[in-house]
This record gives structure tokens, sequence and C-alpha cells, in this order.
């Protein structure tokens, strides 16, 4: 139900007018035009939808609704996760996400024999938290013909590299269309729930699949928030075509040039410090990056690249690099091209991607469970880990910033990221409070080129609003780090949920 005429009023004395799903006009509300229907925040904060700039809705919802490793304090209790949720959904392929080892007591992670001995012969499939590495069941190698033969298998199940994606491909491939939708369905209820108004769907061929993606943009027909798609795929290997035929906002989002610290994939310049015979892997070649860059380039396209080690934004930029040598700035700064992560640069590069325009989709809530001195950072990368993530080095150079939580990698919650984004771990390398908030609202509009040219509280922008249950100003709330409930979104004008 499209709002055609409506006035929704929040502290005592603002107000905006919503007409045909845009904002009318906003000022004080005892100016206000008249309006068939007014709504009364009764001191309720009015603000924009927030965006997250970066989720995976079909393995965010199973998830949701499924075996959530995230909590598991040891490898004792993951174990007992799994043969509960095994027991209780006795056929099919058994999915799960979250766990981590690193402050596990046993000091190890799951194996292969773990799952074998926890649910027999079935198949089983459960991603490390970062989601770049996973341990899997024998019934699930069985799945996947020559997996042995692929960089990064190893015989204890613990797959990295390009038997994990053949792996995960294999898992996710195995879930039927019915529980996809109800997967999908449940991220997009979770989000609206949260005040999410649009996501960003990072999807590819090693993610989850054209079909997926598909699938998911068809719920748009639903009263949902907004998903815009992503396709992670060189073009040189069609990812263009994929793009055009579903209409997608861009080539990239997950295209990934490397890994994940926690699995000792992301690509560095240096050793990995608890692992020094590896600094991780550059998964393509730097000219089929150039190539990818300059086909989407020219056919105004904006490119998108997964990189996290600092070897690998290295690498992405240099084919940018590449690009504006051929085609010029300008040509390249029109796309905004953007680097998923980005949580391992320095100041030159910061400088490039400033200089040409380009879009760090940041998720905060990386640096609130792995960094600082302490944590898993500093473990895999010693005295380097602090100058991970320097969110305030890339908003002081001008660099674009955008908010995500790469659900269900870290879970839907853009208040809390929003506040990790202030609070980092490094002392200085967090963001001013009303930027943070600004990066989880206008950024991700900014960074999928929708954004209105005036900001999302403009007239003539579309209506994706959120009203709170609070009767906190936004600075009050950003300075108590305050989550309030949301009470009404609206998403170009719709209600999600029934109206107050």
């Amino acid at each position: 139900m499209l709002i055609t005429d409506v006035t929704i009023e929040d502290r005592p004395g603002r107000a905006v007018h919503v007409v045909d799903g845009r904002i009318a006009w906003l000022g004080p509300a005892g100016s206000a035009p008249a309006a068939d229907r007014v709504i009364a925040g009764e001191g309720a904060l009015l603000t924009p939808a927030f965006v997250d700039a970066h989720v995976h809705a079909t393995a965010t919802g199973l998830a949701l609704s499924g075996l959530d490793l995230h909590s598991s304090s040891s490898l004792a209790a993951a174990l007992r996760q799994i043969v509960d949720h095994a027991a209780a959904a006795p056929a099919g392929i058994v999915l799960g996400t979250g766990w981590d080892e690193t402050g596990w007591p046993e000091g190890r992670g799951l194996t292969r024999a773990d799952l074998d001995a926890a649910v027999g012969g079935r198949p089983v499939y459960v991603a490390r938290v970062d989601v770049h590495s996973a341990t899997v069941s024998t019934g699930l190698l069985d799945l996947v013909p020559g997996i042995a033969e692929l960089p990064g298998y190893s015989p204890d199940g613990r797959l990295r590299l390009d038997a994990h994606h053949a792996a995960r491909r294999a898992a996710y491939g195995a879930v039927g269309p019915e529980q996809r939708r109800a997967a999908q369905r449940a991220t997009l209820a979770a989000a609206a729930a949260l005040g999410i108004g649009s996501l960003h769907e990072m999807a590819g061929p090693e993610v989850s699949g054209a079909d997926d993606l598909a699938a998911l943009l068809a719920l748009a027909a639903e009263p949902a928030p907004q998903v815009l798609g992503y396709w992670g795929e060189l073009a040189e290997r069609g990812g263009l075509d994929v793009v055009h035929e579903l209409g997608l906002a861009g080539a990239g989002g997950d295209l990934f040039c490397d890994g994940a610290f926690g699995s000792h994939t992301a690509a560095l310049s240096e050793p990995y410090t608890d692992r020094p015979e590896t600094a991780g892997a550059l998964r393509f070649e730097t000219a089929s990056l150039v190539h990818h860059v300059r086909a989407c380039t020219e056919a105004r396209i904006q490119a998108g690249f997964h990189c996290i080690g600092d070897a690998a934004v290295r690498q992405v930029l240099d084919a940018v690099g590449t690009v504006v040598g051929e085609l010029g700035p300008a040509a390249v700064r029109a796309c905004r091209h953007r680097l998923e992560h980005v949580e391992m640069i320095g100041g030159a590069d910061i400088a490039r991607m400033s200089d040409w325009g380009m879009v760090a989709s940041i998720q905060p809530a990386f640096d609130a469970a792995w960094g600082g001195t302490a944590g898993m950072y500093a473990e895999r990368l010693g005295a380097r880990a602090v100058a991970c993530n320097p969110f305030a080095d890339l908003a002081d150079a001008g660099v674009a910033l955008a908010l995500g939580s790469d659900a269900p990698v870290t879970p839907l919650d853009p208040w809390g990221g929003v506040h990790a984004a202030v609070d980092h771990r490094t002392d200085g390398a967090g963001l001013r409070p009303f930027d943070a908030f600004d990066a989880a609202t206008h950024g991700g509009r900014y960074a999928a080129r929708s954004e209105h040219p005036e900001g999302p509280l403009a007239v003539g922008a579309p209506a994706s609003l959120a009203l709170w249950e609070t009767a906190q100003t936004l600075s009050a709330v950003l300075g108590d780090r305050a989550r309030p409930a949301c009470r009404l979104l609206l998403v170009s004008g719709e209600p999600l949920g029934a109206l107050p």
C-alpha cells in the first residue's frame, strides 16, 4: 500500500509530508500542509531508514532459522548443537555457520571426524565465522567429485580456497526452493524490524548463484526492504551478462580477490604472525582485474571487489590505476567502483581510492568482534592488527563510506554497526557519531549510486524512513549508544507493517 498523502510527526515541532511515496515537504509541524492522514510520533525519532551495504540474504535466513554456531563457547558445545539440530531435522543436508575456534578451550576447530561421529553419513557443511573456510563431513565431500585435487583441500575436512568454494556451492545447491524462499523472507523480515530499508545483496557463483539472486529479487513484489543486487564474477567469465540479464546494481561485491584473516586466506604483503609459512593468496591475475575494471568502466557499470589483506587491496588498486591511465580519471570516478571490507590499507592506497572516487564498503562489527591488541586480528597479524579498519583515515581522506554487516558473518544490527564504527578498538581510528550514522544511511544509497542529490531527508527524495521508539534526539541516541526499537518503517513510501 503506497502512502499517497500523509504527514508524519516526530519530536514536537517537526514533521515530514509524504505524497506518492516521496517526501513532498518537511519543516515545523505547525506549518505542515494538509494531509489525508497524520501519524503522531508522540515524541518518537524520525530518521532516514538504514541501508545494510553488504548482506547474503539466503545464508542469513538459514542461520536465523537453523544452525547458528556463533554462540558456541567450545568445540564440545558446537558438536552438541550440531547433534541436536540434526536430530530435529533428520533428513537432508546439515547447514551451519558461525563457529570460531580462537577462544575454544580445546585449542582446535571442528574436523571431518568430529562431524562424521556426530551425524553419521549425512552431508554436513559448517562454515567458520568468516565464511571463507568450513569443515565438512564425508557425506558432503562425496557430493563434490574431484574436490581432493583443488587448492585448499585437507583430508581432515577443513577446507579453504577453491576446495571451500566448491563445497559451499554443493551445500547451498542442496537447499530446495521453498527453504530458500523461507530463508530469504526471514532475512527481509528481520531487516525490516530493525529499520533497514535497503539491502545490498552480494551474490556470485561462489556465494549463492544466479537462481538464488533472481529468486530474491522476485520478492520485490512483496512488501519488504529494497534489495539491490550485485554479482561477483569477472567480466571474462560472463559476469556482465548476469548484471544485464537481472538488472543489477553492479558487477562485484563478493568478487573474491582474497579470503579472510581468520582463515589465513586474506592476501598479505608479509606472512601471518601465527602461521609464518603463509601470507594468504591472491585469487586472480592482475590482468583479469584490469579487464574487469575496463569492461565495467566502458559500460558505466559499477565494479566491486572483496579485498581484505593489503596485498589484495594493492592489486585491485593497481588494476584500477591501469584503467585510469587508459580511460581517464573522470570515467572511473563516474562508476564509483567499490572495495568491500578493505580492512588492511595504507595511506598511499587510501589516497588512490579518494582520487578515483571509490567507495569503501566497511563492516564495523568486524573490528568490534576481532580487533584491538588482544583479539583474533592480533593473533593473526601481530602489531599490524591495530592499523586494520582505518575508518577515520578513510573518512578524512574523503573516501565515501557505506556501512554493512556481511550477515551472516556478523548479525544484522544497524545501530550496533554505527556504534562500533565510533567505538573503534584502536584509539583515533573510529568515526564521529554523525558521520557513522550518515555512512549507515546516506552512505549505502551513495554507494549504490541511488542517492538523492540533496540527501535522504530532502524534498523529492524517496520516503524511506524509520520512526524510532525513543524520546531522545539523534544526538542523544548516538551519545548514549542506544538501540531504539523501530515503530514504523517506510520503504519508498510503502509501510512495512500496520500504520500506527
